[in-house]
């Protein structure tokens, strides 16, 4: 090789080092400023406590609704009985799952909204469309997003979404690639779990599929 093609290649390789270096740096960079959100203060019972992951190279993300108590406690997301019934789901053990590098995990809401009186309270409204656009524009390696439970949905899909949550999650074929709704495992829904029991026999055997596809 000649010393003017060396030079070119040397040059090209300190660019693209540098491009790969920026773009994880925004990423980061993006992460801090959600960790660091005040907006809803106001109106949460506890100081703000934002839980979510990503890095770059996800090709999955997961978008529940809000963290719980316990997640709020811990900061770590899903670490609660529903966690451990979507990984089952999932077929994901915990290392899997947290890997953030292939599985991003970023709820409608980042904190803990508080207590209501059947159960915990709705996400803030205002944490998804501040936050969502942006982080998924700093993820462009997302291939599939998991929409668990109805407040997932009724961002991402809007006017799309069917009758119901069921009809939702029956008819996931239609947003597919791009997204998969999802019921909540809250053990709250047992009996949604027992009145539809074609989500186990239809639905979490094509999960596992794509999944095992996305993250091989």
């Amino acid at each position: 090789m000649g010393a003017f093609a060396f030079l070119v290649v040397v040059a090209y390789c300190e660019v693209y080092s540098c491009a790969r270096t920026t773009a994880m740096s925004k990423l980061e960079s993006l992460l801090q400023e959600v960790r660091a959100c005040r907006v809803c203060e106001p109106y949460l019972p506890n100081p703000p406590r934002p839980v979510l992951r990503a890095a770059e190279g996800a090709r999955l993300m997961i978008v529940g609704q809000a963290p719980g108590r316990r997640v709020h406690d811990t900061g770590i997301p899903w670490n609660d009985p529903s966690g451990d019934t979507l990984r089952a789901w999932l077929q994901l053990s915990r290392d899997e799952f947290y890997d953030a590098s292939r599985i991003a995990i970023i709820p409608t809401a980042f904190c803990y909204p508080g207590k209501g009186l059947h159960g915990d309270l709705p996400p803030r409204a205002e944490c998804a469309p501040l936050w969502h656009p942006r982080l998924r524009v700093a993820l462009p390696g997302i291939q599939l997003t998991l929409l668990i439970g109805s407040y997932a949905q009724a961002y991402y899909l809007q006017g799309r979404r069917q009758r119901t949550l069921a009809d939702t999650v029956r008819n996931y074929g239609e947003y597919l690639p791009t997204f998969l709704p999802l019921p909540h495992p809250s053990p709250r829904n047992q009996l949604w779990f027992k009145r539809h029991p074609w989500f186990a026999a239809e639905v979490l055997p094509e999960l596992r599929r794509l999944l095992h596809t996305l993250l091989a």
